[in-house]
């Protein structure tokens, strides 16, 4: 593997760092970092036994994979001060919603490799979902390199780029609908008379549960529910209680929700 560089290095920035260095997929001294303060910098520092600078350039000039971790608002700023010190073969990597590969090759004013990722949260627990898309000048062996970084902390989807601002509803984003519906259950539970550290931990072992069961089994999620309701049972109550209150529907429209905002966002960067 190759150095690998990250400029700016928040939650996300650092479960990435975590993740490669777990996996063993890179060595310490294989990873680089920045960061805007001191006192930032040298947390990380002693955190993982990496090498940090409060200077950008220098992590552009290190690294062949160099991911930039900061805000969509400083993606040009950032871009700008280091156009000139990315290595030659370096593959640019992002994490921003609505950032295209279109607009970084523009900021960089000159043909570079581009991948455009959008992480989520879980890849805080090693968890994380990870949409992939790529440029044209990322090849074969470059991209394997990436799924094997970006693997090291979840699983990964090639996409094609036009469907990019679509997943952030199904995936970057949906970890909040799930929060949501966790809470919900343990309200639920505390209302019959369940602790409430119990409920939680309860509610999301079973969504957990559930969850691998889609993954592991390849069976289809209808037919997964269909084996948990059984006749003239409770579970089919609660089913029809949720169709009735159009559980499905709201869904849908939150996520109809979701990706008409992540649109505005690309086109309010275009």
């Amino acid at each position: 593997m190759k150095n690998v560089g990250f400029i700016g290095c928040g939650k996300m920035g650092q479960a990435m760092i975590e993740g490669m260095l777990t996996s063993e997929i890179v060595t310490a001294d294989q990873i680089m970092f920045s960061t805007s303060g001191q006192d930032t910098l040298t947390a990380i520092e002693s955190k993982f036994h990496i090498r940090g600078s409060l200077d950008n350039r220098k992590i552009a000039g290190f690294a062949n994979f160099l991911f930039l971790a900061v805000k969509p608002d400083r993606y040009e700023s950032v871009i700008k001060e280091i156009k000139d010190d990315i290595r030659r073969d370096a593959v640019i990597i992002t994490i921003a919603a609505g950032v295209t590969t279109k607009a970084v090759e523009q900021a960089f004013g000159k043909p570079v490799k581009v991948v455009r990722t959008m992480p989520n949260t879980p890849s805080l627990v090693r968890e994380g979902m990870t949409a992939v898309s790529v440029n044209p000048a990322v090849s074969e062996s470059d991209l394997d390199e990436i799924l094997s970084l970006l693997n090291s902390f979840g699983k990964t989807e090639i996409m094609d780029e036009r469907l990019m601002d679509a997943v952030p509803a199904i995936s970057g984003s949906s970890p909040a609908y799930v929060y949501m519906f966790i809470e919900a259950l343990a309200d639920g539970g505390v209302r019959d008379g369940i602790s409430r550290d119990q409920a939680y931990r309860m509610a999301a072992q079973a969504v957990l549960g559930a969850a691998k069961m889609v993954l592991e089994t390849n069976s289809h999620p209808g037919s997964l529910k269909d084996a948990v309701c059984t006749p003239g049972g409770s579970t089919i109550e609660a089913v029809a209680a949720l169709e009735e209150n159009q559980f499905r529907a709201a869904v849908l429209s939150a996520m109809k929700a979701c990706t008409t905002k992540s649109k505005e966002l690309v086109k309010n960067k275009e």
